[in-house]
């Protein structure tokens, strides 16, 4: 009986490129589930007008797939490529291009450009990607001092911004849309009774206020027929909702699609609760080194 079960096994590993003595560092499904390889991924990829890889921020293996994919969209895609990053926030985008033009140096850039910590380690390399092969890098989030204001006294903050402010940040008024399944799901992560209804509120309009903005500049910021890579963390990206969702209302012809970051206990196959997270699904091991 064994030996009738070990075939399948085995059918099964094989026709997922494993060996029984594999240890990989990562599997790519499809949303539904399916067994995927990189260039399938890739040759997808590459119709598209806008993907968004939604990352886990402390993943080394996202943030490696991330500079392969870079590299290859822009290969393929013969340099048509512009590449969107939530690490950035827009009143630092001269600095973003004044660095990946070569006018400022490393620690210049470093020193006044508020990088992520772990901005060394993973996502320097994007940016000096950028420099050598002179393509865009477009930073898309808004103001983290913004988010925080709204987080604490609710959209209301924004009102006195000075106009040059106010540039910064997606037009104003900012309509929430509370129904959303990903700020549906933020209420119960924060407590939706009525003595907290005020606050998980607020912090819903930070999240959609960074959301809109993402949204608002990586579709100004993308040429005709350039592919636009937009790196953000999974949930602002996920199940096809946040920074989508404001997406589509300012431009719903594009074609986009998304990369969602999971970790798995195994990686034979895409555990339930992670399918339709995207249209590709990057599983890495949960005991997976972390870089921070």
């Amino acid at each position: 009986m064994k030996k009738v079960f070990l075939f399948p096994l085995l059918f099964l590993l094989l026709s997922l490129g494993l060996r029984a003595d594999d240890k990989p560092a990562y599997r790519l499904f499809t949303a539904t589930g399916k067994p995927a390889t990189y260039d399938k991924m890739l040759k997808e990829l590459a119709a598209a007008d806008v993907v968004f890889f939604g990352e886990q921020h402390n993943d080394p293996i996202a943030h490696w797939l991330e500079l392969q994919l870079t590299k290859d969209l822009l290969r393929v895609k013969q340099g048509q490529l512009v590449l969107g990053l939530e690490m950035f926030e827009r009143d630092v985008q001269p600095l973003v291009d004044q660095y990946t033009t070569g006018e400022l140096s490393d620690k210049d850039f470093e020193e006044q450009s508020r990088p992520w910590p772990n901005y060394g380690t993973d996502y320097k390399p994007l940016l000096h990607l950028a420099k050598q092969q002179k393509f865009r890098v477009v930073g898309t989030n808004v103001p983290r001092r913004f988010a925080s204001q709204v987080a604490k006294g609710s959209l209301t903050a924004l009102n006195d911004l000075p106009s040059a402010e106010k540039a910064w940040v997606a037009p104003l008024p900012l309509t929430v849309d509370y129904e959303l399944p990903g700020y549906k799901n933020m209420v119960k992560m924060f407590g939706g009774d009525a003595a907290h209804a005020a606050g998980v509120q607020n912090i819903i309009q930070a999240q959609a206020l960074k959301d809109a903005t993402m949204a608002y500049f990586l579709n100004q910021a993308r040429p005709a027929g350039h592919l636009l890579l937009h790196l953000n963390g999974a949930y602002h990206s996920d199940n096809h909702d946040g920074i989508l969702a404001y997406l589509r209302q300012q431009n719903p012809k594009l074609r986009v699609l998304t990369i969602s970051t999971v970790s798995q206990e195994q990686l034979g196959r895409l555990d339930k609760d992670n399918e339709q997270k995207a249209d590709f699904v990057l599983v890495v091991p949960q005991d997976m080194t972390k870089t921070y």
